[in-house]
């Protein structure tokens, strides 16, 4: 099969994924061999591919949020069958026994394992996946359409809940790529106020043809106080700027997996008012199937801009430059 292989981390300028052909994985006991038709890209993978995340593992197909019809099911498997269409999303394990696993938390476990980082993705024709890990997708999404769902609608969900804005209040985005493009969607169909704060011009007009009641800058100020807002992009200087435009018991959710140092926070100036900050740490398999039975309903719908697979170096050179509005996906067939 065709894959595209990261050997060994370097920077994206330098082209370091190439295209290899590979055998196509054997499903072990439990898990699915999926044919892969698209692969959303994500930050993570940049993240993943330059060595800002530890430890890949190496060489490592990245990608996880792929979309396929499943071919083949292993020994023991009964909840999925072959010729159906599933999601494979980033987490992919959990021991299944520890105090979170065993609290609905399992997003945290220790030895959770990762798509695309511990395991091989969906950057290639064929992927393996648990049983339990695959998600089925509604059928009012095409394959291009589900993609993004599986990573930048998932942490956009996960975010918003941890936010804690309620339905009518107001929503405070900074950052505007693939999650938050699903987020708003989400919250302006809860009746949220959607206010957004972005670096590139045209992800701002992305964000008023979505439905935000007011746009600015990267760090520019809202014109009212915000109930709660999400950092997605992975710059911590934002969050000053955020905490200081929230109401008092308001928070700030951080949606990335990664971020650059947060400046010292002044206490009374910035916290005071029983203020929050709060991480967003990977999700749970119940938020991919909250949010894919909500997305189904309102219906969400992704804007995607398609790459072949032979172009994925360039694809995700146009995902660090902020070059894509919405959703990058990598054709896999």
């Amino acid at each position: 099969m065709r894959a595209i292989v990261l050997e060994h981390i370097g920077d994206l300028a330098a082209d370091p994924l190439v295209l290899r052909d590979i055998p196509v994985p054997d499903p072990g006991p439990g898990e699915v061999l999926v044919e892969v038709s698209v692969c959303g890209i994500c930050r993570t993978d940049l993240h993943v591919i330059e060595g800002e995340l530890e430890c890949p593992k190496l060489p490592l197909i990245p990608g996880h949020q792929a979309v396929g019809v499943i071919t083949r099911v292993g020994s023991g498997v009964t909840t999925r069958r072959a010729g159906e269409r599933v999601g494979i999303a980033w987490l992919q394990g959990t021991c299944s026994q520890c105090q979170f696993c065993r609290s609905g938390r399992e997003n945290l476990c220790l030895s959770a394992r990762f798509t695309g980082y511990q395991v091989d993705g969906g950057y290639a024709e064929y992927a393996v996946v648990p049983a339990p890990f695959a998600y089925p997708i509604p059928p009012t999404f095409s394959d291009e359409e589900a993609a993004p769902l599986l990573c930048a609608g998932i942490i956009g969900y996960r975010a918003l809940r941890l936010s804690r804005v309620q339905p009518g209040q107001r929503l405070g985005l900074y950052g505007f790529g693939a999650s938050a493009h699903i987020a708003i969607q989400i919250a302006r169909h809860w009746g949220c106020e959607v206010y957004v704060c972005s670096l590139k011009a045209e992800h701002r007009a992305l964000a008023r043809d979505l439905g935000a009641a007011w746009v600015g800058e990267a760090s520019a100020a809202p014109p009212v106080k915000l109930h709660g807002s999400i950092i997605f992009a992975p710059a911590g200087e934002l969050v000053l700027p955020a905490l200081r435009a929230l109401e008092r018991g308001g928070t700030v959710a951080l949606a990335g997996i990664h971020m650059s140092t947060i400046p010292p926070i002044d206490y009374d100036r910035d916290l005071f008012g029983e203020r929050t900050i709060s991480s967003v740490t990977a999700n749970t398999r119940q938020d991919g199937i909250e949010l894919l039975r909500e997305a189904a309903s309102i219906p969400i719908r992704p804007r995607t801009q398609r790459f072949p697979l032979t172009e994925a170096n360039r694809a995700l050179q146009s995902l660090k430059a902020g070059a894509i509005n919405g959703a990058g996906v990598l054709a896999i067939r």
